[in-house]
């Protein structure tokens, strides 16, 4: 006669041992990297079958914001100061690595949301859907990685050692992403007010980041770009993809450290919380 194996959950907190949750966390993540693995091909496959334009969604809106901004600018509506880069490059990588940021922080959520009714009938590592969503963030990070970098060999820009380093502040915007989702997504799975407020304070927030307008010199503007932490990892990100050598590099590595804390935060605060959302989802 066959055994299977029985799961006994206690209201006993797992908190009150860190060692044993550190455990309990990585084996999860572990465990599930499978089925983050057949999500994310699943996800991105219904994706893009059922659009007529396919994989050009990736880039698609970057590219349309980017010829916005270039209209604002050519037309004198919004007189942006020198940058320097030509304005064209400084735009067109600026939205674009906003929008990797922007999939990282929308994945947790909406990974979490789409996955409702399975969360109420099948036991599985949560993790799962959080590294669903960094790969299919990776995915569309890397179509339009390679678009940005064909556009700027057309605009002659030509790569620099710089570009051995640039995956790793793509990794470190996905990183904070990553985080950041984590932060909304407990009260987005009660709240559909957080997942449709978020696009807004995203948006808001670019404008306070280096992505389309330079760095501010003085000013109380300058002190909210300079307060922001993705500043450096933006600013950071754009050099080593354009050859210069990055001015920001030491912020660059302090916002990393505390992201990776932020994370890990976040992934107790995530792991605490789905049994009571689970339970709520289901009442």
């Amino acid at each position: 006669m066959n055994h299977l194996k029985v799961t006994i959950y206690t209201p006993e907190s797992s908190l009150r041992n860190p060692a044993k949750l550190l455990r309990e966390m990585l084996g999860d993540l572990l465990a599930g990297r499978e089925l983050a693995w057949q999500l994310a091909v699943r996800d991105i496959k219904a994706q893009y079958r059922q659009t007529a334009l396919g994989l050009l969604w990736a880039f698609i809106l970057p590219l349309a914001n980017t010829a916005v901004w270039l209209f604002i600018q050519g037309s004198g509506i919004v007189t942006i100061q020198s940058t320097t880069l030509p304005y064209p490059v400084y735009v067109f990588t600026g939205t674009i690595l906003w929008a990797i940021f922007m999939d990282a922080v929308n994945a947790p959520l909406q990974q979490t949301l789409a996955a409702k009714p399975m969360l109420a009938k099948i036991n599985f590592p949560r993790e799962a859907l959080v590294l669903s969503g960094i790969y299919q963030t990776l995915f569309n990070a890397g179509i339009k990685i390679a678009v940005l970098l064909a556009a700027l060999l057309i605009m002659g820009v030509l790569p620099s050692w710089g570009l051995l380093l640039f995956p790793l502040a793509v990794l470190s915007l996905i990183l904070a992403g990553t985080a950041l989702g984590l932060v909304f997504t407990p009260v987005g799975m009660l709240y559909t007010d957080i997942g449709k407020g978020l696009p807004l304070l995203l948006q808001f927030l670019m404008y306070l980041t280096p992505v389309v307008f330079p760095m501010p010199s003085s000013g109380w503007a300058a002190t909210l770009f300079q307060l922001n932490p993705l500043t450096p990892l933006i600013l950071t990100a754009r050099d080593l993809l354009t050859g210069f050598t990055p001015e920001y590099w030491d912020s660059f590595l302090v916002v990393n450290a505390a992201m990776l804390i932020l994370l890990g935060l976040m992934w107790v605060v995530y792991r605490a919380a789905m049994p009571i959302l689970i339970e709520r989802m289901s009442a």
